[in-house]
This record gives structure tokens, sequence and C-alpha cells, in this order.
């Protein structure tokens, strides 16, 4: 499925359809969940075979500067190394980078079809996993529905929250997609910052600032019935907030508390066109920057350079951190650095292996074609899972694996 891209996160959702599973006899389910994982393994591994062979061609090309390169088939993967002009101009102004340490992850693979999450805790209103014609599983709440995220650890005070939605289908509840809120006492106190976003706009409500900043026309078209991605960024008092590539809100004086849980609400109606989905989770806290954890530790890890399952086109979002490494390369010309790819294990370990050398060739040729950094400061290679950082057993630690480091050399 596509959700398991290989080193970094996946944001963007891609669904087709809504053909929804029955959930089968218990012996059924386990022999259809074996049999599903051998067919998404098997898959998943021709796919990074098919996109390796071209991504190496391009990746080729694109280090030589791209001569005799014929026109790529933008629709293949790995057709280029690197996002066009018009993708660039559009995410120029986002500067979200994903905080480097998981400390909660899900995508629901684990869960079973018609079941309540089994990682999250339920408080109110009806919600189940529920599967969509090519595999991807999500959160529906078919009324307006409350759960909590436990998390291992009091939330950082740098910390981010991504969340992967699915809006309602219909304009006409005025209404939140979702709100969240730091602890487990819900949207009930005036003390800390909740936010709030869905078609119509965003709004932070408690604590020391209140805001309700409207939609524009536009999104609230592009947003009815359809993915995206939302992004919280904190940084003590600081909140920013994002909608896919728009940074929708920005501000200085708010108060999220700190807590070892997450309150959320999906504000879902009791009809299919009101249905609200959720397909992924994931909180992290954001730690050292790039100098200071080289010249700490001698590497830094990135979960912000993103890719698609199978394939090395570094994709839009990577931007603000691709900026980040190269105004710290520019800045410390002195600094030689290995861009290391490394995956989790799932997949074939010379698939895995292949692929996390394609996509650290493509982080290199980003970096020096699109930002000109020295060509001199920089090796590429890939590790795939040689070089776990994480346990593979748990979907924290396979988050954690798949990424991008920088290792001073």
């Amino acid at each position: 499925m596509s959700i398991h891209a290989r080193l970094t996160l996946l944001p963007a959702i891609a669904l087709v359809g809504l053909t929804l599973c029955a959930t089968p006899a218990t012996s059924e389910a386990q022999f259809g969940k074996r049999f599903k994982d051998a067919v998404k393994r098997t898959a998943e591994d021709k796919a990074i075979q098919k996109a390796t062979e071209k991504e190496s061609k391009a990746i080729d090309s694109a280090v030589d500067g791209g001569a005799d390169q014929a026109a790529p088939d933008s629709t293949a993967p790995g057709a280029a190394a690197t996002t066009s002009a018009t993708e660039k101009k559009v995410w120029a102004n986002y500067d979200f980078v994903p905080g480097q340490r998981t400390i909660f992850f899900t995508d629901f693979t684990e869960d079973a079809v018609g079941n309540f999450p089994q990682r999250l805790e339920f408080k109110t209103g009806g919600m189940e996993i529920v599967e969509f014609e090519g595999g991807q599983r999500a959160l529906k709440a078919t009324t307006s529905s409350d759960f909590i995220i436990p998390l291992p650890e009091v939330l950082p005070d740098k910390f981010t929250i991504e969340m992967d939605v699915i809006n309602r289908n219909s304009q006409g509840v005025a209404a939140n997609t979702f709100e969240i809120a730091g602890g487990r006492d819900g949207l009930s106190g005036d003390d800390f910052s909740e936010v709030g976003w869905g078609h119509l706009g965003v709004n932070v409500q408690g604590g020391p600032v209140k805001t309700d900043i409207a939609a524009k026309d536009e999104d609230i078209k592009r947003y009815v019935g359809k993915p995206a991605s939302f992004r919280i960024l904190g940084d003590g008092k600081y909140l920013k907030l994002y909608a896919d590539e728009k940074r929708v809100a920005n501000i200085p004086n708010a108060l999220f508390k700190r807590d070892k849980a997450l309150f959320v609400r999906l504000q879902a109606r009791d009809d299919e066109d009101n249905a609200v989905y959720v397909t992924r989770i994931r909180v992290a806290e954001s730690q050292k920057t790039i100098y200071d954890a080289l010249s700490a530790g001698g590497r830094w890890t990135t979960q912000g350079i993103l890719f698609d399952t199978g394939e090395s086109l570094v994709k839009p979002e990577s931007t603000p951190t691709l900026k980040q490494i190269a105004a710290t390369l520019k800045e410390h010309p002195e600094l030689k650095v290995e861009i290391q790819g490394h995956t989790d294990n799932v997949g074939k370990a010379d698939a895995n292996l292949k692929l996390s050398q394609a996509r650290a060739e493509a982080v290199k040729a980003s970096l020096t074609s699109e930002y000109g950094v020295n060509g001199d400061q920089l090796t590429a290679k890939g590790y795939g899972d040689t070089k776990a950082s994480a346990d593979n057993k748990t979907p924290e630690g396979r988050a954690n694996n798949r990424r991008v480091e920088l290792v001073k050399q």
C-alpha cells in the first residue's frame, strides 16, 4: 500500500473509490491477512525493482547535467530526480519540517476492518476501521466522535503533529472536520489552546489567544469530500498550522498543553456524505539543528525528505528540509557529509538496498542542481534496512527507520 513509503512518511493520500470490506470469519480473516501480506510484499518488491531501474537512469542524467536525456514520462515511477518548477513555486513558502523522532504513529494497517483501532482509546461516538479499494485503511467516523491518542511520554516542548484526513462530502455542516487538544480533558476548558480545522477554515480557541481564519472559496471547493494533510508545529508557545502546501496560521502566543495524551474530536454526522476519515497520524519530537547535531554527534536524522512508495522522486513537501540542509552546508563549506538512505524491514532486503541508494543519489542531485550546494561536500549511499535505529516490530520503530541521515565525514 502507498502509505508505506520506505525512507520517510507519506503525507499525501491517493484514494480511488470507497469500496468497503465486510468483516470475515476469524479463520478466513487470518488466512486473508497472511495472503494479503504476501501479495502486498510481492507487489511492493516489484514496484521497487521497476522504479530503481528507471531511477538510476534519471539520476545519472541529473548528475551529468541532463545531457542526451529524452523527455521523461511524468507519470512513470522515477521519471525525474527532482520536482518541476511549477511544483516548487507552489510549495515555496511552505516551512513545515517534520519532527525527527517519531513518538506515535499509526496508519491503521495492523487494525482489523470493523474494529476500533487498538492503539487509540475510544471515548464517544461511532468509529470503525474501513478499507478502501486498493487496500488503504482508515478510521471512519459517522457521528461526532472523540478519541484519545496515548503517548509514551509527555508531548515535547518542540513537537509536530501530522493528520491525514478526508473531509465531509457536504458544505451543509458548518463545523470543523476535526479538533485537537493536549491532554485527556477534551475541549471544555479555557486554559489551553485547542486547534480546529475543516473546509471552512482554521480556528484556535482557549488559552491566551483566539482566532478564526475563514477559508477562501477555492479552498472550500478543494476540500469538500477530499483528502488533506494537516500539520501542527509547536515550539514553546508558538504554533504554526498547515493544510497541505499552505501555512494557514502563525500564532506566537498560543498555549498548547503538554501531556501524555492528545484529545481528538471528529465532527462527522450520521449520513454517508458527512462521514470523516483519518488515514494517518504521526506525532514527533523536533530535535537539534543540523549543525548542532553534526557537531555534537556527527549525524543528523530527518523525516522531512519525502518520497512515494517505490520511487525516488523527491516530493515538493521536502522543500523546507532541503533548504535547511543547503543553508547549513553553504554556511559551513568545510563540512563534508554522506547522505544516507535507510529503510524499515518491510519488503526484500536487496530491493530496499537498491531503492535506498537511488533515493540518496536523488537527494544529492537535488541539493546540487536545485539548491547550489557544492557537490564536493556530498557523497551518497543507501543502506536499506541494515542500520536500523529502532525496533522494526513497532509502527513507531518502522517510522523512525524510514529516514535520511547526514553523517559527518
